[in-house]
């Protein structure tokens, strides 16, 4: 199938889009710092046509990379939100990873209830596809063990999910949600749920990328860029 070139009716090219993005999703920077790193190579653009860009590109970038370069995940996972601030108010960031600290996936929601938690869960189960979780490791929330009980009533007891509802053993989670904490930090909040979720789009994709954690993408500046102009042969 052939897709349409994103880049058509973009004034500038491909290579400074995918740099903008590149540097708002992979580095703590804002979009007036991305604006002035950009001007220094004597490119002017917009802080707001940055922003448009990461919008746009974020979620496209994360879909292709999951679609043509999805790995092995490990079968024990570590579930917990997390609060990011979106026009003001805090909303739940829903993450899990792996044992070996590979992102499963992650979901933004207005509330932390069961709904959102059922949500969540059924999304990272299809993410994963074939390789669904033996364990689930979660706090002592309510609604994970509620929800969990719901997914095993459905898979039956040769196939059911082990709950381990333990704090400390989540600390992986914990850190994991620290370093992406610390990226956001410059961002000071987002405007828009929409605009929080296609930029947490892109931001986790980037730092999985910076990981090697996709299948056929290695760790390093130079590797990265090679494999985020890939996913776009169209438009090469």
């Amino acid at each position: 199938m052939i897709r349409r070139n994103p880049f058509k009716r973009h004034r500038f090219p491909r290579e400074v889009i995918l740099l903008a993005v590149r540097w708002y999703c992979r580095y703590p920077l804002s979009c007036r710092d991305v604006q002035d790193m950009l001007a220094e190579r004597g490119i002017t653009v917009d802080a707001s046509t940055v922003h448009r860009w990461v919008r746009k590109f974020g979620p496209e970038i994360r879909k292709r990379a999951q679609a043509r370069h999805r790995s092995w995940r490990g079968l024990q996972w570590h579930v917990d939100e997390t609060y990011v601030r979106v026009g003001g108010r805090w909303r739940y960031l829903w993450r899990a990873v792996d044992q070996f600290g590979q992102l499963i996936d992650f979901r933004l929601t207005a509330r932390r209830d069961a709904k959102a938690a059922r949500a969540f869960l059924r999304q990272a189960r299809e993410t994963v596809r074939c390789y669904q979780p033996l364990t689930i490791i979660t706090d002592k929330a309510h609604s994970y063990a509620k929800v969990i009980d719901e997914i095993n009533g459905r898979l039956g007891p040769e196939n059911a999910i082990r709950h381990i509802d333990r704090k400390y053993l989540n600390n992986r989670i914990e850190s994991d949600h620290a370093a992406l904490k610390q990226r956001l930090r410059p961002m000071r909040g987002f405007q828009t749920l929409a605009g929080a979720k296609a930029a947490l789009a892109g931001i986790e994709t980037f730092r999985t990328i910076r990981k090697g954690q996709f299948e056929n993408c290695n760790t390093g500046v130079i590797n990265e860029i090679a494999f985020i102009a890939n996913l776009f042969p169209e438009a090469a």
